[in-house]
């Protein structure tokens, strides 16, 4: 996307890289930012404090260029590529006269060594970047060490060091073999393919690799794959490779329709009629033993978190489980924040509603859909299989099976009308054949956005809830 310069304040508030050109195309300056709009304004706004040098380069720009991506890792080396690619005249260092680091890695080493450079100097060695942010790549490379242990000095002592005993450094001077080469060079094939993003391959592999220890009932080697695959994820999921920016600056514009326009299909073949999905609201209840009581609302505005639209319950009722133990008050919570929401219709109304969990609370919202006489489709994500819950009605029954379907929402459940007033209609006992489950692809985009925004609702739930919880602690 290219802004003008006088547009600045138009830029997303999202994690990117950005290129600053003048008038004849040429590329001044490039640079990354977790926040685009705050960044890019930081050099135009009147109190800027902006050395001299900074202060011409800002006189020359016209056009800012900029790439959403969708990691730090992503905008650590895409900055780097377009570094490498542009050689922008102010991105050089000044201050100290030094160049940008780089990762050297001495290939032909026995056991290559993994370092920092300002040059490359030897030829016999693999480099990756430069990298302007000596901070960020550091921070990279401690969490990749942590997937592979890699030696990071040049002369490692003849002694086991720290690093061996954090489990970051295998110390080949102490624990030389066949065996330890062996491993080694394949940690060391491993940075190589996450810098040169193929960090996706990898995950698989070590999925597949952990799933054979777990088979094998090998579990302390299946559980230390698992800590790699964690800190795997830290730094490349989602992970696309620098080019693929270069090619398309549009790419996760592009990637977020792929993900609505698959989970449209999906949820259409089995007749929910869905003609866009612009808006979708997520929700999730956290509690703990009923106390302090939670609900969240998350929002995706055209595959997008739109934190502006966040939406945040303390749930009204008083809940006291040592009376009704019971009762599945998740349920009746889901049901209390999803009407309490749907009576502001000053709020935009989604395309479609997504709760966290199985039938039981999409039998909740349904219930809360029928109340609040609204028509929303509805469906929820069952965390065990990670499935999505679908309810079968009139407009989704396939005359060919033996289904039943339901013309009203409330035919969905059975209500038991036992204890007190108060406790009436709480206890929702779910038909099983009136629901459909859809088991995505593990690795379907549209899977990916259900979970993304799954686990933003939960997360929004536990933050508010700890508050609550904290505050009474704080009272008592």
């Amino acid at each position: 996307m290219i802004y003008s310069r006088s547009d600045y304040l138009s830029l997303p508030t999202k994690a990117g890289v950005y290129v600053y050109s003048d008038k004849d195309g040429s590329i001044l300056y490039v640079g990354k930012a977790n926040d685009l709009k705050s960044r890019v304004s930081s050099y135009f706004v009147k109190s800027a404090q902006l050395g001299p040098r900074t202060k011409v380069m800002v006189s020359q720009i016209d056009k800012i260029t900029i790439t959403i991506v969708e990691s730090e890792l992503e905008a650590l080396l895409l900055e780097a590529f377009y570094i490498k690619k542009y050689k922008p005249k102010y991105n050089a260092k000044l201050t100290d006269n030094k160049s940008y680091l780089q990762i050297r890695i001495t290939v032909k080493d026995d056991y290559p060594k993994v370092l920092l450079a300002r040059r490359e100097e030897y030829a016999d060695s693999l480099y990756f970047g430069p990298f302007p942010s000596s901070s960020a790549v550091k921070l990279v490379l401690k969490t990749i060490r942590r997937v592979f242990p890699f030696v990071s000095a040049r002369n490692h002592p003849k002694r086991i060091c720290l690093y061996h005993h954090l489990g970051l450094c295998p110390c080949p001077p102490m624990f030389d073999s066949p065996e330890l080469r062996k491993t080694y060079r394949k940690n060391i094939k491993g940075i190589i393919r996450i810098l040169e993003g193929e960090s996706k391959d990898i995950m698989k592999e070590l999925e597949k690799e952990r799933d054979v220890f777990s088979k094998k009932e090998k579990y302390e080697q299946a559980l230390e794959v698992q800590k790699r695959i964690n800190a795997m994820s830290l730094i490349t999921t989602p992970f696309h490779r620098p080019f693929e920016y270069a090619i398309n600056p549009n790419l996760r514009t592009d990637i977020r329709q792929k993900e609505l326009d698959g989970l449209m299909e999906a949820l259409n073949a089995q007749g929910l009629n869905l003609q866009k999905l612009e808006r979708i609201e997520c929700y999730d209840i956290s509690n703990i033993q009923g106390t302090n009581a939670t609900g969240s609302m998350v929002v995706l505005t055209h595959g997008e978190i739109d934190k502006s639209q966040y939406r945040k319950f303390k749930i009204k009722r008083k809940w006291d489980t040592r009376k009704a133990k019971d009762l599945p008050n998740d349920f009746a919570m889901m049901r209390e924040v999803l009407i309490r929401r749907l009576g502001h219709e000053d709020w935009h109304f989604p395309d479609l509603i997504i709760v966290d969990g199985g039938k039981g609370q999409v039998a909740s919202g349904l219930t809360a859909l029928a109340e609040s006489g609204v028509n929303i489709p509805l469906v929820g994500l069952a965390k065990r299989e990670e499935t999505i819950v679908v309810p079968v009605t009139e407009s989704n029954h396939d005359e060919q099976s033996n289904l039943p379907y339901v013309r009203n929402y409330k035919e969905l459940l059975q209500v038991r009308f036992t204890g007190t007033k108060e406790e009436r209609n709480q206890q929702i006992i779910v038909q099983e054949d009136n629901f459909i489950e859809i088991s995505l692809p593990k690795n379907s985009p549209s899977l990916h956005l259900v979970q993304r925004i799954r686990d933003e609702a939960h997360r929004f739930a536990i933050t508010y809830h700890r508050k609550l919880r904290s505050g009474n602690a704080l009272i008592s």
